[in-house]
């Protein structure tokens, strides 16, 4: 199995939106997932985060059965609609990905 964390900063303000509410268009974008990208085996997402060095308002935590299912994730169209509007309101993004 695979694991992939992302953690991410945001900007306080971006797209006419604060962080707070930019985190929630994230969690709700990158939670709908699942149904639509077939490869994705576990997705959860936070933006209830007590505890992060360096500090982070969102975190991503996904499963996936093997390396290329990851890298199809990571192009697969429905995706690559999140990290459009990610990148528009990240300012720091810290990723990780493992073999468990």
């Amino acid at each position: 199995m695979i694991g992939h964390i992302v953690m991410w900063k945001l900007k306080e303000m971006a797209e006419g939106k604060g962080a707070a509410e930019n985190a929630a268009t994230m969690k709700k974008m990158l939670e709908a997932l699942p149904p639509v990208v077939p490869m994705v085996r576990t997705l959860q997402v936070s933006t209830d985060i007590f505890a992060s060095f360096p500090e982070a308002d969102v975190v991503l935590y996904t499963a996936f059965d093997s390396k290329e299912d990851l890298q199809a994730y990571q192009i697969h169209p429905e995706h690559q609609k999140c990290v459009t509007f990610i990148s528009a309101v990240v300012a720091e993004r810290r990723v990780v990905d493992y073999v468990f």
